[in-house]
């Protein structure tokens, strides 16, 4: 008899992240809702207000995926204890017929719901730069003007002037000055400069090496003495990154404190590689 209690598989983790985008492509709406937990979450961007529970997931539905039409090019998987972590481009269409090709990284904090212990989306974090998108946007002529025409109503429709608020708040975050500390974080790790990597995190900053364990900062520093960051995003108060260590790649999530004492300082660091 299958022991119902034990960890899904990585491959089962991955199977259930992917019927996230199936059900987009299709504009499944109840299939794309019910793949949720009954808490489950959706952070997208990063940054704006999330969205939380099964009628507000289906109103986020109704906003920004049914209008379109959503193709995700994935150039790489990671599997870390209960989360999915993948590196694409999102290619969106919208009604107008423009396209937005969008850097993202997404991120699937998956849960065994129900008798049968059933995965489901506890949250959603989809990390893209908003205000790159707005600039894409207006940058795309005609088509793309009157494609920002439209999003405006139909953000006040579905999602009302609070809602509009919130996904405003997708615009504010660490930006630039965020990405400039991940690079002097990696620079302080390649000198292996323990002091220098200590002064650009929170005394209680968390460090992990693999997105499920936690190590101290000596320890971090030796681990990942090697890292390499490309395509840095920074959305809300995380910037991710692709990073490479040691022969191998992933997602890197670097979360800045929102303390004021600790204004522009790292967090927590989490090294999802496969």
């Amino acid at each position: 008899m299958p022991d119902r209690h034990a960890s899904p598989s990585p491959g089962a983790l991955l199977e259930a992240a992917e019927q996230s985008p199936k059900a987009v492509a299709v504009h499944d709406k109840a299939a794309w809702v019910g793949l949720f937990a009954a808490d489950g979450q959706v952070n997208d961007p990063v940054g704006s207000t999330p969205h939380i529970g099964a009628a507000a997931i289906g109103r986020f539905f109704d906003t920004f995926i049914a209008p379109n039409t959503i193709e995700f090019d994935v150039d790489n998987d990671v599997v870390a204890g209960m989360s999915v972590l993948r590196d694409l481009t999102v290619h969106t269409t919208m009604s107008t017929g423009v396209t937005m090709h969008i850097p993202m990284h997404l991120r699937y904090d998956m849960v065994s719901e129900g008798p049968d212990g059933s995965l489901k989306i506890q949250r959603l974090f989809a990390h893209w730069e908003l205000q790159k998108m707005v600039g894409q946007l207006l940058g795309s002529g005609g088509r793309g003007l009157l494609a920002s025409i439209i999003l405006g109503p139909q953000l006040l429709r579905h999602q009302g002037l609070s809602g509009c608020a919130g996904f405003m708040r997708g615009l504010s975050g660490v930006r630039k000055r965020g990405k400039q500390r991940v690079l002097e974080l990696v620079a302080a790790l390649g000198r292996s400069d323990s002091a220098a990597v200590a002064s650009l995190l929170t005394p209680t900053a968390t460090l992990s090496p693999d997105g499920v364990t936690e190590i101290a900062v000596a320890e971090f520093v030796s681990t990942a003495r090697h890292l390499e960051v490309e395509k840095l995003i920074a959305a809300g108060r995380t910037v991710t990154a692709t990073v490479r260590l040691d022969g191998k790649r992933g997602v890197g999530l670097f979360e800045f404190s929102d303390k004021a004492a600790s204004a522009g300082t790292i967090s927590a660091v989490r090294l999802y590689i496969g």
